[in-house]
């Protein structure tokens, strides 16, 4: 009775963070009007999207080579060129389908089917992007305390806790027991062996640090981009500090396909630093309309290209 009350729950979850997205989109429309929304979309021209495009192929190949390389530290070989086509696809179906997930869980199951290894391929991909997003907070937090933005006075805070939460994590696993057979050793020695091969291991953590400050530079460029379509003339100074925090949000998993969080942000962070909340909101969902249209090419890698292998062991290579 109980498991299956937990599994309803459990399926509750998905459709009850896309409903609070569209509901968080629809409260912003209503307050802002689909005006200054429609507008910014209509300013998408040419240039714009060659740009966003350009931009796309960059964080896309950086977002691969970090997988490749956790993936190979994990002890699964994965050619630049094969991760390329799957982060595509990834890209597309998160810009296209609720929760802006579905495209990682899509890759990390593939790759491991492809591999013969579902749990490593998954746990490949787990670990890239937890990495890739401790590295981005990382990198949001310095530049927040170095620019003048409506946070700025509670970054000090907001770094103690950060700093103290990352520390309580790592003692805790070090003084929790990581010996005998029980469950949570067996968890706590493999998480410290994947962090120690798939992140840490040789230049494995300079390429995944390089691979996602390319990479969130490219989708910081992006949205300065869409502040720019949308007819944000503030100075490059003051609209990095809007960007960052609006880029922060999306990793709140109340959203539809990216958008919701992000909207939201934007609209009191550009309020709160003397624009306007149609601007962020406009900018935002710009942002969203570049993403998507730099990630077009990953629909053309879902309808054509079959990526399989045969070889079922730990260190097969995926056939490209």
């Amino acid at each position: 009775m109980g498991s299956g009350a937990d599994a309803e729950t459990s399926s509750r979850g998905p459709l009850l963070r896309t409903l609070a997205g569209v509901a968080l989109i629809g409260v912003l429309l209503w307050q802002v009007g689909t005006g200054p929304v429609l507008d910014g979309l209509r300013m998408i021209d040419g240039p714009a999207l060659a740009a966003a495009l350009g931009i796309g192929v960059l964080t896309t190949v950086c977002g691969a080579w970090r997988w490749s390389l956790v993936a190979g530290g994990l002890g699964v070989r994965l050619p630049l060129g094969t991760a390329v086509a799957h982060c595509y696809r990834a890209v597309f179906l998160n810009c296209t389908l609720p929760g802006g997930v579905l495209g990682d869980v899509h890759r990390a199951v593939r790759h491991g089917r492809d591999v013969g290894d579902v749990g490593r391929g998954v746990r490949s991909v787990v670990w890239e992007r937890l990495a890739g997003q401790v590295i981005q907070v990382g990198v949001a937090l310095v530049l927040l305390c170095a620019l003048p933005s409506p946070v700025q006075r509670y970054l000090p805070f907001v770094a103690a806790v950060t700093v103290a939460g990352g520390v309580a994590v790592v003692l805790s696993a070090r003084l929790l027991p990581r010996s005998g057979p029980s469950r949570w050793a067996r968890t706590v020695r493999g998480a410290a062996a994947d962090i120690r091969h798939g992140l840490l291991a040789g230049r494995v953590w300079a390429g995944v640090l390089l691979a996602t400050v390319v990479a969130f530079a490219g989708h910081l460029a992006t949205f300065l981009l869409a502040a720019r379509v949308v007819g944000a003339d503030a100075p490059l100074s003051r609209l990095l500090p809007l960007t960052l925090l609006a880029l922060m949000a999306m990793i709140l998993p109340l959203n539809v396909a990216g958008f919701g969080p992000r909207e939201g942000v934007a609209a009191w962070a550009f309020a709160a630093a003397g624009l306007t909340a149609a601007q962020g909101v406009s900018t935002a969902m710009v942002y969203g309309a570049l993403v998507l249209a730099a990630s077009l090419p990953g629909a053309f890698v879902l309808i054509v290209r079959r990526i399989r292998v045969p070889a079922p062991g730990r260190e097969s290579v995926v056939g490209g």
